[in-house]
């Protein structure tokens, strides 16, 4: 069992497969050139499936694999189909463009739910937000999974200007499919030019929903960050993530792991433990783990302490999300 100094136990590891991406969305990559990591600095396929062979000997029974794009990623057929065994629920998160490629191996790998980033129905914001003219593609691999029921969450960043034209289409889209539409509140990162003005909070956008549907809360998971609702006979839900304006620290059971085979014990905190370094030199990787997850901070990492307001982004000690993992 993974215990921090809170009492709270950790089980859900995120596995980063890279930190290249096909899209360039800039809350998630800082603009102009990105040195992505080299081959040999990445986790090899071998080395993810013993590393998290590790964790799952630790507690750990859900592992999500992230990116960047985790299906960019050379080998990541490999590193499903060795992951597919362990006794763990196992997920990806992906910004869809490649889904139809790998549609055979989620089916065969067991993975029964694949959370997709889409943060505008809008073809020309789509391209704006992502570089990228690919609306079409990734909207016809959503479909894709939910006609091999594999369930889908939609993760949006609901960023200030975008958001308040879109909320209403979003909601739209669970009233006959069986969609989970979830609005993330735009979160600080290394590079990618945040400021609290950009954010639209979770009670925001549920105000605006409540005067145009008719809502419904629904119980929300154990560790659960989305607040669940329904739209009174639509097929699908829609949640809020509150990062920014009310934490769900209390109750966080996350380990992230890099692409180059860093711990995070928190997305926010800017202490990393190397661990991909020790298993090479053949050295036990568990104490290090260990120690990571004890120096878990209580809250935030222990750098927005004072609430998202009051955020000065240009003293965040962190990497950019592209780099952390989704």
């Amino acid at each position: 069992m993974l215990l921090d100094q809170f009492g709270r136990i950790h089980n859900y590891l995120r596995i980063s497969l890279t930190d290249n991406c096909n899209f360039r969305c800039s809350y998630c990559m800082p603009l102009g050139k990105i040195d992505f990591l080299s081959g040999e600095k990445l986790m090899q396929p071998h080395e993810i499936e013993n590393i998290a062979k590790v964790f799952v000997r630790l507690g750990v029974t859900k592992i999500r694999l992230t990116g960047g794009e985790p299906l960019v990623r050379n080998g990541v057929e490999e590193i499903i189909r060795l992951l597919a065994p362990l006794p763990v629920e196992l997920t990806l998160t992906t910004n869809g463009a490649r889904v139809r490629n790998f549609i055979g191996l989620f089916k065969e790998a067991g993975i029964r739910s694949v959370n997709v980033s889409l943060d505008s129905l809008n073809p020309d914001t789509f391209i704006r937000i992502a570089q990228r003219d690919t609306f079409r593609q990734v909207w016809e691999n959503i479909l894709l999974l939910l006609e091999n029921n594999i369930r889908v969450k939609l993760n949006t960043v609901a960023i200030s200007g975008v958001i308040e034209k879109e909320l209403f289409n979003f909601i739209d889209l669970t009233r006959r499919l069986p969609l989970h539409v979830r609005f993330i509140e735009f979160m600080p990162f290394a590079g990618n030019h945040w400021n609290s003005g950009k954010v639209i909070t979770a009670g925001q956008m549920l105000k605006m929903a409540e005067q145009h549907y008719d809502l419904v809360k629904l119980k929300d998971e154990p560790h659960a960050t989305a607040k669940k609702y329904k739209v009174i006979g639509f097929e699908g839900t829609i949640a809020f993530i509150t990062t920014m304006s009310k934490h769900f620290c209390g109750e966080c059971n996350r380990i992230r792991l890099t692409a180059d085979g860093k711990v995070k014990n928190c997305i926010f905190g800017k202490e990393e433990v190397d661990i991909l370094k020790e298993y090479r030199a053949g050295r036990p990787i568990e104490p290090l783990i260990r120690e990571s997850i004890r120096g878990k901070h209580k809250i935030m990492g222990g750098q927005f302490m004072n609430g998202y307001k009051k955020v000065d982004p240009e003293t965040i000690k962190n990497r950019s999300m592209i780099r952390i993992g989704g």
